[in-house]
């Protein structure tokens, strides 16, 4: 099997929600279908299949998030140093629009978007793989073509 690579933080981040899952979630649906088993026939039992349909979406994000933490391989990104690579943080600017944005690159399992996090096999990252400050970067996506200029690599 293929090491997953994650950020110390990702992995951190992934280890508090198998623990919440374990601790506080299965406990509480465990209880509720207790609780909903008790209210009688289980065949028009809303509570009770809502509370089993619940159970399975945990235990099946645990078993993936074990799956993940078996196969995880934590990189820190402050160890690192160079051109643009996993780990790093990577201040851009839209050469059209010249909006700034910063992301660093990650692993999937800890990738999000909307928090900067970007990727690694995403065609952005993708692209920015090897490239230093001051180098363009055109990265073809869904909307159509986008080109980048580097302003700075950071490894924190």
């Amino acid at each position: 099997m293929e090491k997953i690579p994650l950020t110390r933080a990702g992995y951190d981040r992934l280890e508090e929600e198998m623990k919440h899952l374990k601790s506080v979630e299965r406990p509480a649906i465990i209880a509720a279908i207790a609780e909903a088993r008790e209210l009688g026939d289980l065949k028009e039992n809303a509570e009770y299949h809502s509370a089993r349909e619940k159970q399975g979406f945990i235990e099946g994000r645990i078993k993936e998030l074990e799956a993940i933490s078996g196969l995880a391989d934590i990189i820190d990104p402050e160890t690192l140093s160079g051109p643009i690579k996993f780990g790093a943080t990577v201040e851009l600017v839209d050469e059209d629009t010249d909006e700034e944005k910063t992301f660093q690159i990650v692993g999937e399992p800890e990738a999000d978007i909307e928090k900067g996090l970007l990727n690694i096999a995403s065609p952005l990252a993708r692209s920015l793989i090897g490239k230093e400050e001051g180098d363009s970067v055109e990265v073809r996506t869904p909307g159509g073509n986008k080109s980048y200029e580097v302003l700075s690599v950071k490894y924190i």
